[in-house]
């Protein structure tokens, strides 16, 4: 049996991403079929692309770093899922393709009444989210937060989390998303017209207690600043290296460095960078545990993700060329099966 997938085939653009057509293998001893109904398209599938993302297989690949979709085989050893069963995972790569191989251990169950496309735009969004402001910064309600790229797919999911914990909640982003900030209980800045910091210092007095920052760079130094005393900055991405750097690679790894010298400076405030994967692999359990009650909370209609559209897999190119943009609000998703 043939299925289609997208791989890139080289580093560089969109156009780098090309539909394949191979043999669909059979799952081995402990692992799953899984039909896939949608994939996320994220950031960490750009930096695939680009070639500056750690840990992937030889080129061609196909990325996709989060799943929904239906049991279509169970390998041997597999017991606790039945065929036609709706799952979500965190794949890393592969998602971008009509079947996917899993390992069971990392599949999750959908419940009954939690729409697919929902769901799939959990997995790494809102997980990544959860865990940041949980598992790592710990937050309390009435804290003050600061969310750059607010109107992302992170951004969203931050502020839908931040406000079910009881939070104070500001965020950067483009004029044109600023009311879906405010619609998502956030206070916009403009990061494009005003100085982040200024205004902050402006609508606050103390400081910010936890600034989660996507950008990276020199923007961690501006962020740090802001942080009250036992405040905390999270670092969770690198797109200052994608605007304008003439080395990927060197500039991902000046941000890595920098959240290290930031821990150097004698106060109580405390730099960290969350990477969702890691924290998988370190904390299996942390990440089925999450992810169920991220799942509950949407099915109980408690968190409701911004969905920026839905395309077919054969327009994975103009997807990724949406995300280069910067024209997504949300998560865009591939839909792979109908």
């Amino acid at each position: 049996m043939k299925y289609k997938h997208v791989v890139i085939t080289h580093p560089g653009g969109p156009d780098v991403l090309k539909m394949v057509e191979d043999e669909l293998r059979e799952p081995k001893a402990g692992e799953v079929r899984v039909k896939i109904l949608a994939t996320g398209v994220a950031f960490t599938d750009v930096m695939m692309r680009e070639g500056v993302y750690p840990g992937v297989p030889e080129l061609p690949y196909s990325p996709g770093y989060n799943i929904v979709g239906t049991i279509d085989k169970l390998g041997q050893e597999v017991s606790d899922f039945t065929l036609g069963q709706r799952v979500v995972a965190l794949t890393i790569v592969g998602g971008y393709s009509e079947f996917l191989c899993i390992p069971a251990h990392d599949l999750v169950p959908v419940p009954e009444s939690a729409d697919s496309i929902l769901a799939v735009s959990v997995v790494l969004h809102y997980l990544t989210a959860y865990q940041m402001l949980h598992r790592v910064a710990r937050v309390e309600a009435e804290e003050r937060i600061l969310i750059h790229g607010a109107g992302g797919g992170v951004g969203t999911a931050l502020l839908e989390l931040g406000k079910l914990a009881g939070l104070e909640m500001y965020g950067t982003e483009a004029q044109a998303k600023h009311a879906l900030v405010s619609q998502l209980g956030g206070i916009p800045i403009d990061y494009q017209s005003e100085d982040f910091g200024d205004r902050i210092r402006q609508l606050t007095t103390g400081g910010i207690d936890v600034v989660f920052d996507a950008i990276g760079g020199l923007n961690l130094w501006r962020s740090y600043r802001l942080l009250c005393q036992g405040g905390r900055l999270v670092n969770y991405g690198f797109l200052s290296a994608f605007k304008g750097s003439s080395n990927k690679m060197v500039a991902i790894g000046a941000t890595l460095v920098q959240v290290g010298l930031l821990n150097l400076i004698p106060d109580t405030r405390k730099a960290s960078f969350y990477s969702i994967a890691s924290y998988k692999t370190k904390h299996p359990d942390w990440y089925r545990e999450d992810l169920t009650i991220l799942l509950n909370l949407l099915a109980g209609g408690q968190i409701k993700p911004v969905i920026a559209d839905c395309l077919p897999l054969a327009e994975a190119i103009h997807a990724h060329e949406l995300l280069d943009q910067g024209a997504v609000s949300g998560t865009l998703i591939l839909i792979c099966n109908q």
